[in-house]
């Protein structure tokens, strides 16, 4: 009879397994859970902008990096100190532009020390060239290289992926910048004045952080001059304009 029991007893029905995160021999996550983002590089998809006036610089960035569609960081700062009048903005991948810039810093902390006075701006753009040029296929990095030297004054280089290097009397960059190449080219004007110019930046990196979903946080600049380096601030909801 006992037997006869088990025999009549239904089978265990097996409980339906929910998909866990799990990673192949590769570390690569699968793609079932939605969490596939993790694979990507990290990536500061951006807006840069730097403007030249009569007597120095401003440049301007907004601080959204990604990895992928996630945001990684929302107030990351993308201008890099590389001597104390000369500043980049970095965009591309987080990780190769920090190292590039990282390189120049020290290429010109040995030329401020060899030379026994601050390095030019032109200096600064050309060992920017020289790194990403050299290395145009491994690296993602596009940057726009400003400040202030006693020679010249303020000055703009822009450096596009690839490692090109253009003065310009404006520059802008990252993948914000597509969307405001009609703004800027109605609203800059030869000569501008330090206020202007910095009113500029400001709506320029709005207008691209409202339209471009790699773009995005709060504003950073930084105003070189004779007198040194000013920090500026606009946070996400003081913005001028946006976000749509």
């Amino acid at each position: 009879p006992a037997n006869e029991l088990m025999a009549a007893a239904p089978a265990p029905t097996e409980q339906p397994r929910h998909p866990e995160a799990s990673y192949d021999a590769g570390t690569t996550l699968q793609q079932d859970n939605g969490l596939n983002f993790l694979g990507k590089e990290v990536d500061t998809g951006t807006t840069i902008m730097a403007v030249q006036y009569d007597g120095g610089v401003i440049v301007g960035a907004d601080s959204r990096v990604s990895t992928g569609v996630y945001i990684s960081n929302r107030a990351s700062d993308k201008i890099t100190a590389v001597d104390d009048r000369i500043y980049c903005c970095r965009s591309g991948s987080a990780a190769d532009t920090q190292a590039v810039s990282d390189y120049v810093r020290y290429f010109l902390d040995q030329h401020r020390m060899e030379y026994g006075q601050p390095p030019k701006v032109a200096t600064a753009a050309n060992l920017f060239q020289m790194l990403c040029y050299q290395n145009k296929n491994m690296l993602t990095a596009g940057i726009i290289v400003a400040g202030w030297d006693k020679e010249k004054g303020g000055q703009v280089f822009a450096l596009p992926i690839g490692g090109a290097l253009m003065e310009r009397e404006y520059a802008t960059g990252g993948s914000g910048s597509t969307y405001i190449y009609g703004f800027c080219d109605a609203f800059f004007k030869p000569g501008m004045t330090k206020q202007q110019c910095e009113e500029f930046v400001t709506k320029g990196l709005c207008h691209a952080m409202a339209r471009d979903g790699s773009s995005g946080g709060i504003i950073r600049m930084a105003i070189i001059d004779e007198s040194g380096v000013e920090r500026k601030f606009i946070a996400g909801d003081k913005l001028p304009y946006g976000p749509l």
